[in-house]
């Protein structure tokens, strides 16, 4: 027969194995921040990815859709070619923005928008592992692990969060799987990013569009 003394040490040790296995899920969770989170992104120094993007236009009906490849070379490089609805380019490099379509082509300087600065620096920052980029320009909510993360961001600068209501990039690892952007006034932009596996790289989030910026060629 089993003493009551003794069920309740049982009871107990279960009680304190379930608190520490707790614990030890907890803190693995909490360890997750976003200098890990940088030094992960940071070792993809190019990547090559297939996008689907939907544009969500206030007073339009359905999503706006729109397919194509995006790359970065590190530390400052983003190409956005949009294959359908129709052909465009957008490059990003250094401080030059660059637009091709339909056979012409339009090169601005990027400090002459600030809030496009902004939302590319931001983007190259997160893509490069520059926490500190980052930061500059948008307060930062990391959750999840380094096998499923989320992170929000939220304007501080304010030319960009009178365009950008909030971010949110999504991945795994160092890859960045998705980008959920909503921008004042309602408009919204959901891209799915899928990487080329057989390049041997991560995938990664475009510059904005031109359209989603409100500038066009």
């Amino acid at each position: 027969m089993i003493s009551g003394s003794k069920i309740r040490i049982e009871r107990w040790g279960r009680a304190l194995a379930a608190l520490m296995l707790s614990w030890l899920f907890a803190s693995s969770a909490w360890a997750f921040d976003l200098p890990e989170l940088m030094g992960l992104l940071a070792q993809q120094k190019s990547g090559e990815a297939r996008f689907t993007e939907q544009r969500f236009v206030r007073g339009l009906e359905g999503p706006l859709d729109a397919s194509g490849v995006l790359s970065f070379t590190a530390p400052d490089r983003l190409v956005r070619r949009t294959l359908s609805p129709r052909p465009e380019t957008m490059s990003v490099e250094g401080n030059t923005l660059t637009l091709s379509r339909g056979g012409r082509t339009r090169t601005l300087a990027l400090d002459s928008m600030p809030e496009l600065l902004g939302m590319v620096e931001a983007m190259r920052g997160t893509l490069s592992g520059n926490g500190q980029s980052l930061q500059r320009y948008f307060r930062s909510t990391l959750s999840g692990s380094a096998t499923g993360w989320r992170l929000d961001l939220e304007p501080i600068d304010p030319r960009l969060a009178a365009q950008v209501r909030s971010m949110r990039l999504s991945g795994r690892g160092g890859e960045v799987l998705g980008i959920d952007m909503e921008f004042i006034g309602g408009d919204r932009s959901v891209m799915a990013i899928t990487p080329e596996r057989g390049a041997g790289t991560a995938a990664v989030p475009s510059a904005p569009s031109a359209a989603s910026a409100r500038t066009t060629p």
